[in-house]
């Protein structure tokens, strides 16, 4: 179903029977690409194939084209084939495999695009903010992107687990539980004036005071911090994570696996040590772990630099920058230590491939992170870290204020109630995930070209409502063989056809390269060429998808109307967002 694989085989093919003419034989010709041609008027296929292979069979590029053109020339599928600067081959396809592709299009149905199973499972863990309150917009992007990705990853045939990463250990759930156990005082009566300087201020942390109270009374306040601490630590974790899971349910998303950070550092019931630990002595076996010091910082010396013996990751030999400290000074792990354990954990539970979607403040982990992959797994398993950029809001062009619920910042939940999860999700993915994005809530909800969430989902709309306007004029759906569909010829239509073929190449290059932004392009591209043709049929009443007077032709352009239907709902629910049969 995919054309350009299909294409690239017939050009393979070709190229070995012009190298067979040639006497040459054992050509490496795995770099051989068709791709779309840069200029749609160049053709419909373009490849590279006599340019990767002139330079190793010492050939003039061109010279090979033009042997490879007229071997392809023989395709009954190809029309014309033109050589292009110093040795690009350019293909124009015939307007009957177009129509025959479409019915194979509109015979897969929901399936069109969908990878055969790779036997590949990837891990996509995404989201991961700290459980210290709601999810803020800068949570939002990623979690849209992290689910998209995981999404697409599925559908091209890869057995996908979705994870959040409970980050419950450290000092910030300390200050957490401090942070209710004020609230708690609060709700016990207590007068607790400003919010102390280190703590959470957040009025969301109200409601965890009041359970605490209701849960224990008065218990707590004779209980010195060591004792209450830990049971209030527990329960706020609790109370943030469930915040948390309903803030990601407004955007369509559930987590198949939520992973406790502090699973890593306990001692389970009939071990010796923490996985942590093992991790380590596991690294240390394979030489990866070392007691050394490391040396100082280029540029002025921090004041709490120490020259001294720690224990290491030899990272370095496995492509990072530095070497990194595993143990603190105080004996207790680094969050590093955790990540390599992390990483670890992953591997033992049969994962190929780690996605990790972070904030762009997490760049410095993408090569020890790709360190660690290669030092635990040995190359079985690598890692990929995507990275978020900072969402900035705007009302009617004008930065949003700060939120009255959270304190310091715009709450997930208050932008997605505001304009709803599909503009939410779509918008967050109409701009490449590593460059910033500006949300404005007006344009979002603007019925017109200019909002892609709108341009989309009515293109979905507007399908549906031609099928049911010629259900009106009497004309129904027929089976949309080969042959009904060779009926259309108008050059809009046979364009729409091939923006249509390239689906199925764009959802696994989008796959492959951890990109979700590219199926969002492609479903404007698809909805503003489907509303191209439609404006057609106003100004050219021969062009229109219903008329009674041609009621074959019409059954033709249904089947075109309802593939743009398919795909569109197909790519809008791959990103998270609804296909409505209806728009008002």
């Amino acid at each position: 179903m995919n054309i350009f694989a299909d294409f690239e085989q017939r050009v393979r093919t070709a190229v070995e029977s012009t190298l067979a003419a040639m006497d040459i034989s054992g050509a490496d010709l795995s770099r051989i690409a068709v791709e779309p041609p840069r200029d749609p008027s160049h053709g419909d296929l373009a490849t590279n194939a006599a340019m990767v292979l002139a330079k190793p069979l010492q050939k003039k590029p061109r010279e090979l084209a033009e042997a490879i053109a007229a071997r392809l020339g023989e395709d009954p599928d190809i029309d014309a084939v033109e050589i292009a600067g110093p040795g690009f081959i350019n293909l124009r396809v015939s307007p009957g495999f177009w129509t025959g592709h479409l019915a194979d299009l509109l015979a897969a149905g929901p399936a069109y695009g969908r990878g055969p199973s790779t036997g590949r499972k990837v891990n996509v863990e995404y989201v991961s903010a700290n459980p210290t309150g709601p999810m803020h917009v800068g949570h939002c992007r990623g979690a849209v992107v992290g689910d998209s990705i995981a999404n697409l990853l599925a559908f091209a045939g890869h057995d996908v687990v979705k994870e959040y990463y409970v980050n419950d250990a450290g000092e910030q759930v300390n200050v957490l539980a401090r942070s209710a156990f004020l609230r708690y005082r609060e709700a016990m009566g207590e007068a607790i004036g400003d919010i102390p300087a280190g703590l959470y201020p957040g009025d969301y942390l109200k409601p965890v005071g009041h359970a605490l109270a209701i849960r224990h009374g008065d218990k707590l306040l004779a209980m010195d911090e060591a004792e209450w601490l830990p049971l209030v630590k527990d329960f706020a974790i609790d109370a943030m994570m469930m915040m948390i899971r309903d803030d990601l349910k407004l955007l369509g998303i559930t987590h198949e696996v939520f992973f406790s950070e502090r699973a890593l550092h306990a001692v389970p019931e009939g071990a010796k040590a923490s996985r942590i630990h093992l991790a380590i002595e596991d690294l240390r076996e394979k030489g990866f772990v070392y007691q050394g010091a490391l040396p100082p910082p280029k540029g002025q010396l921090p004041e709490d630099y120490e020259d001294r013996e720690q224990t290491l990751l030899r990272s370095t030999e496995v492509g990072d920058d530095m070497d990194r400290p595993l143990v603190k000074s105080n004996g207790s792990f680094t969050y590093f230590a955790a990540d390599v354990a992390y990483f670890a954990d992953k591997f033992r539970r049969g994962f190929d491939e780690m996605v990790f979607v972070l904030g762009a403040d997490h760049g410095g982990y993408v090569k020890r992170l790709e360190a660690v992959a290669r030092a635990i797994s040995g190359g079985a398993a690598h890692s990929d870290v995507v990275l978020c950029q900072l969402v900035k809001l705007y009302r009617n062009g004008e930065p949003v204020k700060m939120s009255k619920r959270s304190g310091d910042f715009v709450t997930l939940a208050e932008v997605v109630e505001e304009v709803g999860r599909d503009p939410v999700r779509f918008m967050m993915l109409f701009r490449k995930s590593d460059a910033p994005l500006d949300f404005d809530f007006q344009k979002v909800t603007e019925q017109s070209k200019d909002n892609p969430v709108f341009y989309v989902q009515y293109a979905h709309a507007r399908a549906r409502s031609v099928v049911r306007q010629a259900e009106g004029e009497g004309i129904v759906e027929a089976e949309a063989d080969a042959d009904l569909l060779s009926l259309l010829s108008d050059e809009g239509e046979i364009g729409l056809i091939r923006k249509l073929a390239e689906y199925p190449r764009l959802v696994l290059s989008a796959a492959e390269a951890k990109e979700p932004h590219r199926l969002a392009f492609y479903l404007y591209d698809v909805a503003q060429a489907f509303h191209a043709q439609y404006n057609r049929g106003r100004d050219v009443p021969g062009l229109r998808f219903v008329n009674r007077d041609e009621p074959r032709l019409t059954q033709a352009r249904l089947g075109l109307v309802r593939a743009v239907a398919s795909v569109v709902a197909s790519g809008l629910q791959l990103i998270g967002v609804d296909a409505p049969e209806e728009m008002r």
